[in-house]
């Protein structure tokens, strides 16, 4: 059954394309529950599958989310598109997708074929938003998108990870979302701005004091 690989490839495209960053919370969320539903399916009923859903679900679609939409309405910036919308990087998020999936024709109707060309699309889509908006949270909003893509890789493999291999990706999916969630919430954004006006007026200041022939 495909349909949790396309959802998750949806989260990913539709934001890209046109999401704004106040709604990356909700696409993370939708990713996090195509990844549970897709180990399941992967895994079938095992204690394995159970303990390795139940980390996605708790961690990627509850934790992560509320995190960063909390440390976005902090910062309390205008609500921009996640990726630029213009021509020059749509034709490029475009080639990107058509490359990743390029890469996995050979066999495109098998399951393992359309993982490969989620994963492939979600780093190099994200790769592109990194690349694209300087803006924090977009930042943070591309890494944990690519991290959702490399747990999504996992489907790919003939065994599935070892536990303690979950709680590894786990501990580092948490440490990024807290670490960068505070960044974004603690760095003001209006910072530069307030001292590159100061230091303006100062040298007005000074100008103004200094005698004129």
């Amino acid at each position: 059954m495909k349909l949790p690989l396309i959802i998750f490839l949806l989260a990913i495209i539709i934001p890209v394309f046109f999401g704004k960053i106040r709604s990356a919370p909700f696409w993370l969320t939708l990713q996090a529950i195509a990844l549970a539903w897709n180990t399941a399916q992967q895994d079938g009923a095992s204690a394995h599958a159970l303990v390795a859903v139940i980390e996605v679900l708790v961690v990627r679609a509850l934790i992560a989310p509320r995190l960063l939409r909390h440390a976005i309405v902090q910062r309390d910036e205008p609500n921009l598109d996640l990726m630029p919308s213009n021509l020059f990087t749509w034709v490029i998020a475009i080639a990107l997708l058509v490359l990743a999936f390029e890469f996995a024709a050979p066999a495109m109707s098998d399951h393992q074929a359309l993982a490969l060309g989620t994963v492939g699309a979600t780093v190099a889509v994200s790769l592109l938003l990194l690349s694209t908006n300087d803006s924090p949270p977009a930042q943070l909003v591309a890494v944990l998108f690519i991290e959702n893509g490399i747990a999504l890789f996992e489907s790919l493999l003939p065994e599935p990870w070892p536990l303690p291999v979950h709680a590894a990706l786990s501990a580092i999916y948490l440490l990024t979302i807290g670490i960068g969630s505070w960044l974004i919430a603690t760095i003001d954004p209006g910072a530069s701005t307030v001292a590159l006006a100061g230091a303006s007026k100062d040298s007005v200041t000074v100008s103004d004091a200094v005698p004129h022939d």
